[in-house]
């Protein structure tokens, strides 16, 4: 998936940040994807009805949320464990699972799953 996402994000300015979602079928294949949001070197604005619309469009059973920080350092922010809260908590209202989101840095990542908070 890092991979993935990363081949993504060369196509992407670097010096901004990208909010992206994976949508995923029911076997966890990588179905589609989606850049929801572009912002500037240090945020971007995302709010959970861009998010749902473009999944439940892309008729996904799962997906992954990947953002990059232009900084290098994946640390995630408040603002980015605030969204991610609701974001799942949105998905779980709507049956979507939300398997993982990945904060990209310089050779680096940070993942919400593989540290327990999803």
């Amino acid at each position: 998936m890092q991979r993935v996402a990363r081949a993504i994000y060369a196509t992407l300015d670097a010096d901004k940040e990208h909010f992206l979602l994976l949508v995923m079928n029911n076997k966890n294949r990588i179905n589609g994807f989606k850049v929801i949001s572009t912002g500037s070197l240090t945020a971007s604005l995302v709010h959970p009805r861009e998010v749902w619309r473009a999944a439940l469009h892309l008729c996904a059973a799962a997906v992954i949320f990947v953002h990059n920080h232009p900084s290098g350092d994946p640390a995630p922010s408040q603002e980015d464990q605030e969204i991610t809260r609701r974001l799942k908590e949105t998905g779980d209202m709507l049956g979507i699972r939300v398997l993982d989101h990945v904060v990209l840095g310089n050779d680096r990542f940070f993942s919400f799953s593989d540290r327990g908070l999803l």
